[in-house]
């Protein structure tokens, strides 16, 4: 039979290379089917992410960025994970709903939209679906998950062209992510918890405190407030040490401070939104996951 393949548009980067079923020939490298390297209970998301008994959380290799500090950098970049089809998708799916997660968190997903599409039609879990994503996404690829997804947990990481041009590779970052935001929170709505305060539909959005950049943190923090308000919740993410290539930015080759930790935190308390602020001794290797576990 002769192997599927398709030009993919997927993500912003839309550079119509050609995919097989288990690689691929554009930016992230990825095939058609779904590449995974972890799927497991996972303690440390947000605590009406994670709960008592943690989310089932999906990693998926490969990433339309190219954070140069990527926490994940073996299978962002270095292509860790093994190809499974959509049915043993399902399978792990099934298994983590199994063993007690209060919801299905897929991880880097934008490469794989149209498997999990179509594993979520083949079966659908009673507990929410958490589309985990650093925030580079194309609307109408948004558009296509409406009534799959009921939890978007986006990345803003940068606000400045420059910055995300220097450190992701993608100049044109924040112009695409806004837009998303905006998508998701459109289908989403507010947040909404159950009666032990897990969420159960809404958006949250993530934002990392870079080294030395504490300027774009303040700007990412005030642009969610005048453009979002109560309509998210945010997650003020203090954990940054440096991975991936960090070495080569001497800028950005360390922890953050108390002093740059508090003086975003200090911002985001000026403003209107909700949400959680990270601890600065999160920013430990211990808490990077386990990728050897697929």
């Amino acid at each position: 039979m002769e192997q599927q393949t398709y030009k993919c548009t997927l993500c912003p980067r839309s550079c119509g290379a050609q995919r097989f079923e288990e690689y691929g020939k554009g930016y992230c490298k990825m095939g058609i089917l779904p590449k995974i390297s972890r799927a497991a209970l996972h303690m440390w998301e947000e605590p009406c992410i994670s709960g008592k008994n943690g989310s089932g959380t999906i990693f998926f290799t490969g990433c339309v960025l190219g954070c140069v500090f990527c926490q994940n950098y073996r299978i962002s970049k270095e292509g860790q994970g093994r190809v499974i089809t959509t049915d043993q998708l399902v399978q792990e799916i099934k298994k983590l709903e199994a063993m007690g997660a209060h919801n299905i968190n897929l991880v880097s997903p934008t490469p794989y939209i149209d498997s999990i599409i179509e594993a979520f039609t083949k079966y659908r879990p009673a507990i929410p679906i958490v589309y985990n994503t650093g925030g580079y996404e194309k609307v109408e690829s948004l558009k296509r998950l409406e009534g799959i997804v009921d939890i978007y947990l986006p990345d803003l990481k940068y606000i400045s062209s420059e910055k995300s041009a220097k450190y992701s590779g993608a100049a044109d970052y924040s112009e695409y992510a806004v837009k998303a935001i905006a998508e998701m929170v459109r289908q989403t709505g507010k947040p909404v918890f159950d009666s032990e305060g897990m969420m159960q539909r809404g958006t949250i959005v993530r934002h990392l405190i870079l080294p030395s950049n504490t300027k774009n943190s303040i700007e990412v923090v005030r642009y969610l407030d005048e453009n979002f308000g109560d309509s998210i919740l945010i997650s003020l993410m203090g954990q940054y040490i440096p991975e991936g290539r960090a070495k080569d930015f001497p800028e950005i080759d360390r922890t953050i401070t108390a002093r740059e930790y508090n003086k975003v935190l200090s911002a985001l308390e000026e403003t209107k939104l909700d949400g959680f602020a990270q601890e600065l001794d999160s920013a430990r290797k211990s808490y990077v996951p386990d990728f050897d576990m697929m």
